[in-house]
């Protein structure tokens, strides 16, 4: 009889720390920023620079040969086999996954970085002077616009460009040469540390006694969510098509499962609530800390359906040709049949809605004007391209 108590009792503490967040070995005290998940590696930046997992994100070890050693690591990217960082010295490069890192900085007037990330075949990186890019894996950059815009974070939608400054949120259609202001809705806030796509949502961090915005349709209206987030200053965002994380000044953690419509808090175990940056790989969310570095949290523990319908379907669906004049055609798999699609101008108007009928749908975009264009497929499973009308 006691044996079975015993094993209750250890079954019991093991699920108490399953449940609750575990402070990563190799990070306590550490102020950290930024986090990415590349396969099995788990990159974390701060004050003192990279540090590298490969357990999931259980221990960290310093991996910043090359990279900035004097001031912090802010931010992670990935790109045709290359990991980079930005930093308060510019932009460096690792072909090792970490093991070594080279500097990368030609073109950038400031050196004093917020955010880097892969857009398609593009880098781009933004600093308080604007917005920088290079297509060639950082070897030179060039000017993408907002110059002499304080620039705090930066995001894509596919390759729609969304920053956050301290002037309001921009997008640019077209790699940076138009930036358009897209702040209705937003009130007097103008200061966006963090900003996240999830499909075809976007979600901003709004500043002191705001909390996190959303925007459903590519950036042309924003909303201030409720639904249990508190009001505050945000952060960090993570996602993936089961759910969204936001990390909070002061806060901790908050979740949600449907889009940004209700929130739940998850902050057992965390000894520091003020989150920099958020991350999710195959089984765990990890949140990097102002003051005690790097925590994960078990993403079983959260229960998610594998049935979920948010889930984005990828496979055999086409739009083509692409440009276009005159018409679209659209070939999908049997799944949409009998959905939705809608057609978005660059500015985020429903400009023409239609249903799928069969695997071979065609799209009559003779009455459009010439630009650049977003097609929205599906109800529950969504997916979006963009196209160009000539």
């Amino acid at each position: 009889m006691g044996k079975v108590k015993i094993h209750i009792f250890f079954f019991l503490i093991a699920r108490s720390l399953f449940g609750q967040w575990q402070q990563a070995a190799g990070t306590s005290g550490l102020n950290m920023q930024s986090l990415l998940t590349n396969g099995i590696n788990n990159f974390a930046g701060g004050e003192k620079g990279a540090y590298l997992s490969i357990d999931g994100g259980a221990t960290y070890s310093l991996s910043n040969n090359g990279n900035d050693a004097v001031g912090p690591t802010r931010g992670f990217t990935k790109s045709n086999n290359y990991v980079f960082t930005c930093t308060s010295k510019g932009v460096f490069r690792s072909s090792d996954n970490g093991k070594t890192w080279v500097s990368k900085s030609s073109g950038i007037s400031n050196l004093l970085s917020s955010g880097i990330i892969s857009a398609g075949s593009i880098l781009y990186y933004v600093s308080p002077t604007g917005v920088f890019k290079s297509s060639d894996n950082a070897e030179n950059w060039s000017q993408a616009g907002l110059s002499g815009v304080d620039v705090r974070s930066i995001s894509a939608m596919n390759d729609t460009l969304y920053v956050g400054t301290l002037s309001g949120i921009y997008k640019s259609v077209n790699g940076g040469i138009n930036w358009i202001s897209i702040n209705n809705g937003l009130g007097s806030s103008t200061s966006f540390r963090a900003i996240e796509c999830k499909g075809n949502t976007v979600f901003a961090a709004g500043p002191v006694g705001t909390g996190v915005y959303r925007s459903t349709d590519f950036g042309a209206n924003w909303t201030l969510l409720g639904g249990g987030l508190a009001s505050g200053s945000y952060r960090g965002f993570a996602s993936n098509s089961q759910l969204i994380v936001a990390g909070s000044f002061g806060g901790g953690v908050f979740y949600s499962t449907d889009n940004g419509n209700k929130w739940s808090t998850i902050n057992s175990g965390l000894t520091d609530l003020t989150i920099f940056d958020l991350e999710i790989n195959d089984s765990y969310i990890l949140a990097a800390t102002n003051t005690q570095g790097i925590f994960r949290f078990p993403i079983s523990n959260l229960n998610l359906s594998t049935a979920n319908t948010n889930l984005e379907y990828k496979n055999n669906i086409t739009i083509f040709p692409n440009p276009t004049s005159d018409l679209i055609h659209l070939r999908t798999d049997n799944i949409l049949i009998g959905s939705k699609y809608t057609v978005f101008d660059h500015l985020g108007k429903s400009v023409l809605m239609g249903k799928i009928m069969s695997e071979n749908t065609q799209i009559d975009i003779n009455n459009l004007s010439v630009g650049i264009y977003f097609l929205n497929m599906g109800e529950h499973i969504n997916r979006t391209f963009k196209f160009i009308k000539y």
